[in-house]
């Protein structure tokens, strides 16, 4: 069983930084990309940054040049480094990954994390 924990959430002023961490556990399988996606209060799940098992990223318009995402493929974890926050990047902080296991793909996700941007 594939679980996908989730840590590094809370309380920051505008313009300062977290960082997220996302760990995969369990055994028998292969990542392709893990991500972040974030869900703010009344408004649908949206992307926020991908990576692949290759290294390659993808971020939302709104968080370019300010967040970092990045992995461990030894660890199975991802990181996403969230810098010069603003009030609009509350929400909770959903892990993804997609990956291999018992001869098919899959999606997973973690239980998320709460972030809030607030003075």
């Amino acid at each position: 069983q594939v679980q996908l924990v989730e840590s590094g959430g809370g309380l920051v002023q505008p313009g300062g930084s977290l960082r997220l961490s996302c760990a995969a556990s369990g055994s028998g399988f292969r990542i392709h990309r893990m991500g972040w996606y974030r869900q703010a209060p009344g408004k649908q799940r949206e992307l926020v940054a991908t990576i692949t098992s290759g290294g390659s990223p993808n971020y939302a318009d709104s968080v370019k040049g300010r967040f970092t995402i990045s992995r461990d493929n030894a660890k199975n974890t991802v990181y996403l480094q969230m810098n010069s926050l603003k009030p609009e990047d509350t929400a909770v902080y959903y892990c993804n990954a997609l990956l291999y296991s018992d001869a098919e793909w899959n999606n997973y996700w973690g239980q998320g994390t709460q972030v809030t941007v607030s003075s």
